[in-house]
């Protein structure tokens, strides 16, 4: 059977174990996981799902199914649709029947991932709804962060002149991407909390127009606005996308049907973006200071610490969903200090343990199914995608989770003491390793996230290597 044919079998089978096709009512994907919304969460065979090969796990997060199947969990999504009548993920239909779902949704979570009420289950919201939002706009943010570092390297070593129209092309893209990612993350913000992402992206662009952003002496009903540089920022667009969610929805309930069509957008536009103007924005703007400030306080106070524990919860994170979570603490952070020594310096050492560990898996093992997975999700690892290594492999057969906590931990401990600095958003990775590139073009920090990441590698594998698989005890378990 060939790649295709298989992408096909699994498609039909996952449509099967969630209950048919009248059962998923929408369907999503990242770069590793396909995500499904059901109706009757009933009808699903969570089981099946997790056995069935090509599956590395099956989350549930806010009512949403996220089958982790790896890499090409993007083939696999357009072979899926084919099988199927589905809505994209965040597409209404009704919204009133789109509010009361995703409220259902919310409490469907809580109960399922036994989330104790009150504080601890907002945070888990909270956390999923900014990590939703990120995750769709990673690929814009790495093409446009590497780019920089690509900058970088043509106008230090290969003598570009920054007035060049080879330079100017490459900048635009770099720049472009940042410059306008409020328009991303509005887009995608709207599209978690099932609003028109179009219009999150609408709001997105209003706050970057030109009368409007870091504009000074504007007053809006005569009350002065507050100047803010929203193209630097994403709180301010989160917290608009945020309001426009419940303005959207009241006035999805209380228009009639003939009238919702046109007046909708109309009225959400209106309400949403002088409040966030006016005191979403600023407020914003307070928050993602604060947030930076203190961030890099804790990081000033301990930097090997601070690094460590970054680097040895990773995996965890991944797990759980949580990762992209961090990206507000990383721009909070890019915008502040022009770069991230904390976290993506410490995801770094965890993403290549991760690959390591798995790496140590696949070579001992003598199972050629656990072989062919740890070898695979150990390069995917190494090259900074590590949900099939977390997923597959460390969570399943235990030790090499605790191999690749130990070289994270490990490698976080060594970049915080060098003061090791990401300058652009990129996932942590060997492929990314132009991203340590300051713009000076100065190496030193380079070559120590080179030693970071080598040292996370020797460390992870070896301890791997000498814990075992721990493929008799997953075994037993599972029994």
């Amino acid at each position: 059977m060939g790649v295709k044919e298989e992408r096909i079998a699994l498609s039909r089978d996952l449509i099967e174990y969630m209950g048919g096709e009248a059962n998923i009512a929408a369907a999503a994907h990242c770069y590793t996981r396909l995500r499904l919304t059901a109706n009757d969460p009933s009808k699903i065979d969570e089981d099946a799902i997790q056995k069935r090969e090509g599956v590395l796990g099956l989350v549930k997060r806010n009512g949403q199914y996220q089958i982790v199947v790896g890499p090409e969990a993007t083939d696999l999504y357009h072979e899926f649709v084919q099988l199927g009548d589905f809505e994209s993920a965040g597409g209404i239909v009704d919204e009133r029947a789109a509010a009361e779902d995703a409220e259902r949704g919310v409490e469907d979570a809580k109960a399922a991932e036994h989330a104790a009420p009150g504080r601890r289950g907002w945070v888990t919201v909270v956390l999923d709804f900014i990590g939703g939002t990120f995750s769709p706009v990673i690929p814009v943010l790495i093409a446009g962060g590497l780019t920089g570092a690509v900058l970088t390297v043509l106008t230090n070593f290969f003598h570009v002149s920054d007035t060049s129209g080879t330079y100017q092309v490459f900048y635009a893209v770099n720049q472009a991407a940042f410059y306008f990612l409020p328009v991303f993350i509005g887009f995608s913000a709207a599209r978690k909390l099932n609003v028109d992402g179009y219009l999150g992206a609408f709001l997105g662009t209003v706050l970057l127009y030109e009368t409007i952003n870091g504009a000074e002496g504007l007053t809006f009903a005569g009350v002065p606005v507050a100047q803010v540089t929203y193209n630097t920022t994403v709180f301010p667009i989160i917290l608009g996308a945020l309001f426009m969610s419940v303005v959207y929805r009241f006035f999805a309930r209380v228009l009639p049907g003939a009238l919702r069509a046109v007046f909708l957008p109309l009225v959400t536009m209106l309400v949403t973006v002088p409040v966030t103007l006016l005191v979403l924005g600023p407020a914003g703007s307070v928050v993602g200071g604060w947030l930076a400030t203190g961030v890099t306080a804790i990081y000033n106070a301990a930097p090997p610490l601070a690094v460590l524990i970054i680097g040895a919860t990773t995996p965890f994170l991944v797990f759980f969903g949580m990762n992209n979570a961090l990206y507000p603490v990383v721009f909070a952070l890019l915008a502040s200090v022009g770069g991230d020594p904390l976290v993506m310096a410490g995801m770094l050492a965890a993403n290549v343990s991760v690959g390591a560990a798995c790496l140590a898996v696949g070579l001992r093992s003598r199972e050629a199914k656990t072989k062919s997975v740890a070898i695979s999700a150990g390069v995917t690892g190494l090259l900074g995608i590590t949900e099939p290594g977390v997923y597959g492999v460390l969570f399943p057969l235990r030790r090499p989770l605790i191999a690749a906590v130990i070289g994270g931990g490990a490698g976080g401990l060594l970049a915080g003491v060098l003061g090791t600095t990401q300058y652009v958003i990129a996932s942590p990775s060997f492929a990314s390793l132009p991203a340590y590139i300051p713009a000076d073009g100065s190496m030193s920090n380079f070559y120590g996230a080179i030693g970071v990441a080598v040292f996370s590698v020797v460390v992870a594998f070896t301890a791997a290597w000498l814990l075992g698989t721990g493929e008799k005890e997953s075994t037993k378990q599972a029994e």
